[in-house]
C-alpha cells in the first residue's frame, strides 16, 4: 500500500537547490532543479551520509563527503565509491503542495 504526505511548499525550495525535511521518521531531501522536484532518501548509498550539502550539475548530484555522483531523474549510481543507487520517492504537486509517495 501506498499513500502521499506532504513533504513542503514550493516556495520552500529554490531552483538549483535541494532542502532536508524530516518526514514520519526518515529524513527526506527534496532538489528542484530544472523546474522539476526530485524526492530521496537524504543518505547517501555509499556511507549513509546526508546528501542536502552535495554539489549540482545539472541533474548530477555530488556527494559533499566521498564524491559520489548520482543521477536525480532515477537515483543511479554514476560513479565510486557508491555503487547502489539512491532511495528514490515519487514526487507529485498539488497547488503549492510538494506531496512524495511512501510506500508500506
Amino acid at each position: 500500500m501506498s499513500r502521499w504526505v506532504v513533504i513542503a511548499k514550493k516556495k520552500d525550495i529554490q531552483e538549483g537547490s535541494t532542502r532536508a525535511f524530516s518526514v514520519e521518521g526518515r529524513q527526506v531531501a527534496i532538489t528542484y532543479v530544472n523546474g522539476e522536484f526530485y524526492a530521496y532518501l537524504n543518505a547517501c548509498s555509499h556511507m549513509d551520509l546526508p546528501l542536502e550539502e552535495g554539489r549540482l550539475e545539472g541533474t548530477i548530484l555530488e556527494c559533499p563527503h566521498h564524491g559520489a555522483t548520482f543521477d536525480l531523474r532515477t537515483g543511479a549510481a554514476l560513479s565510486m565509491p557508491a555503487v547502489t543507487p539512491l532511495e528514490m520517492y515519487e514526487v507529485k504537486i498539488e497547488g503549492d503542495d510538494i506531496k512524495i509517495e511512501f510506500k508500506d
